[in-house]
Formats: structure tokens, C-alpha cells, sequence
């Protein structure tokens, strides 16, 4: 019979949120090998704890419809604010080797373009078309041009202020801590700038970082870029070419994103998790986590609280 993992995470999880996924699984005539909690008690002393419940089911049988046994979970998930994961119980569950980070909104809690913005006085036309471009309205690269001209004449030292006070997105420490200590590749694949691409991979321990490139003269922006724009399909690209760098097949990666243009490669790596994103992002990905911090892609792993803080 087939396997599969059903993850519940929320900050914190009612015995009516685990009994309504229970009923599902029971309605298909499945099986529950097991139950498991993956969180512990949370401690005061460290800063980055904060209230977090995960359940992951182990369960059997043969499911002949997966999209609309999904879609009661997105149900469910919506209805009472919590969030469920669905994955197939096999070899590649065990052994995901590379994940895959966008950076804006995602690794941080910033648009860093719309930042610039603001500091070159075009704030509002900036994120208007950042918004539109998030939600699939306007390509990408047509909008990363458009946003690029507004931001001819920023001085380069603008940058270096702005990149020092990144809000890290919660969780993301623990999280590339942990990754890093079993041996995972880390990358940020990013619709950004290498220039805090770079910060974060210093700041961070990251391996690796594609992003676009600031065209810089005489200490100013002149509204241009270096190379090719970084969008959707780029991203899907470096996620392919990483995997074959790192010889491993393209099923043990993880991609996390929260933009519509993260969609191709939450879609082609093996475990694709949409972070705190918009309905249209959340609604065509594989996995999504609204609840918690970055730290609940461990969990989605199989990770318990033990073996993450051990490390």
C-alpha cells in the first residue's frame, strides 16, 4: 500500500483542527500508522522560540483522486487557520540534499526594491508595480525594468544602510542552522539584488546566491542591471542547474517562495513550500506554511524539535 505524511502546523493546534484532517483520512479508508508530535515545550530563554504545534500523521492505503483529497485539506486549512501538508512517503522524502530560498518577503521581511524606492523619494510607483508583478498581473521582467529606471541616481552608500538592517525573516536562523548541520546545500534564488544576496549569504552561512546584478558608476545607480534578469524561469533554471551541480536528483530539493514568480520552481522541486504568500501562490503550489516561521519547513521534513536543538 501506498504511504504518505500528513504535517499539522499551527502556533497552536485544537483537538478540532486534528480531528476534522482525522475524518478525511478516515473517509478514504485509510490507515494511521502513527502519530506523532515533532514540537516540544517551548523554552523562555531563547530568542527565537515562539509558540509553534506540529503533528505529522503517518498514514496507508490507496488514494485514487490526490488533488481532491488535497483540496478538503486547503478547505479545512483555510477554515480554521492552520496549516497542512501532504507528501508522498518515499526515499526522496528521506534524502532532500538543496533548499532553494527566495529572498525578499521570504528569507526577509522586506521588498528591498520597494525600500530603494522610498530612499530615491519613487515609493509609491515602485510598489504599486512590485504588487501587481507578486501577483502574476504584469511580467516580471517587464516590471523589473520599470522599477529599475525609477532608481537612477540612488547613491551606492544607500545600499550598504539598508542591507545592514534587513528584518531576517523568523525562524530563518534555526532553520539554516539546523539544514547546515546535516549536510544540506543552501541557496537563494532571487527577483533581488546580489548585493544583499550577498550580505545575507555572509550573514547567513548560504552557499550559494544567483540574483540579479546592480549596474553601479561612479558610486551611483544608473537605473540599469548586469547580465540577465532573474525571474520565474531563471529561478527554475539555477534550481536545475544546482541539482546537477550537487549530483542529485531534482526530487531531493526544496524551493520556498511567497511571489508568483517563485511558482516554477515551487513546482519543479521535489518538496515546494509557498511562505506566507499571496492565495493565487498558495492555492498552485505543492505545500504552503501561513502559520509559523521559516523554522516549519524542519517539520515538513520530519525533523522534532530534539533533533533540530541538539544541533
Amino acid at each position: 500500500k501506498d504511504r504518505y505524511i500528513v504535517t499539522i502546523l499551527g502556533e497552536k493546534l485544537s483537538a478540532e483542527q486534528i480531528s476534522k484532517v482525522t475524518e478525511i483520512i478516515s473517509e478514504k479508508n485509510l490507515n494511521i500508522d502513527a502519530i506523532k508530535r515533532l514540537t516540544g515545550r517551548i523554552s523562555l530563554f531563547k530568542e527565537d522560540d515562539y509558540p509553534r504545534a506540529c503533528i505529522e500523521l503517518s498514514i496507508r492505503g490507496k488514494i485514487e483522486n490526490k488533488s481532491e483529497f488535497t483540496e478538503k485539506f486547503m478547505q479545512i486549512s483555510q477554515d480554521l487557520d492552520v496549516d497542512i501538508a501532504f507528501q508522498e512517503d518515499n526515499i526522496y522524502r528521506r534524502n532532500r540534499r538543496l533548499v532553494c530560498f527566495d529572498m525578499d518577503s521570504t528569507l526577509i521581511q522586506a521588498e528591498v526594491i520597494d525600500k530603494l524606492a522610498e530612499l530615491a523619494g519613487v515609493g509609491d510607483q515602485v510598489k504599486a508595480i512590485t504588487e501587481s508583478a507578486m501577483q502574476g498581473e504584469i511580467d516580471f521582467k517587464e516590471s523589473f525594468t520599470q522599477r529599475m529606471q525609477l532608481l537612477k541616481g540612488l547613491r551606492e552608500d544607500v545600499l550598504h544602510d539598508v542591507a545592514i538592517n534587513l528584518p531576517i525573516t523568523k525562524g530563518a536562523k534555526r532553520l539554516i542552522n539546523t539544514l547546515k548541520s546535516y549536510g544540506f546545500k543552501t541557496a537563494i534564488l532571487s527577483g533581488g539584488f546580489t548585493y544583499f544576496g550577498n550580505y545575507l549569504q555572509k550573514e547567513l552561512g548560504i552557499d550559494y546566491v544567483y540574483a540579479n546584478q546592480l549596474e553601479i558608476e561612479n558610486g551611483v545607480l544608473t537605473g540599469g542591471y548586469i547580465g540577465e534578469i532573474v525571474d520565474g524561469s531563471k529561478k527554475a533554471e539555477y534550481l536545475q542547474e544546482l541539482a546537477r551541480k550537487e549530483a542529485i536528483n531534482i526530487n531531493q530539493t526544496i524551493a520556498i517562495g511567497d511571489g508568483a514568480n517563485d511558482l516554477p520552481m515551487l513546482n519543479l522541486a521535489g518538496l515546494g513550500i509557498a511562505f506566507h504568500a499571496k492565495p493565487t501562490v498558495k492555492n498552485n503550489a505543492q505545500s504552503s506554511i501561513s502559520s509559523i516561521g521559516l523554522d516549519g519547513v524542519l517539520y515538513l521534513l520530519g525533523y522534532h524539535d530534539r533533533h533540530i536543538d541538539l544541533m
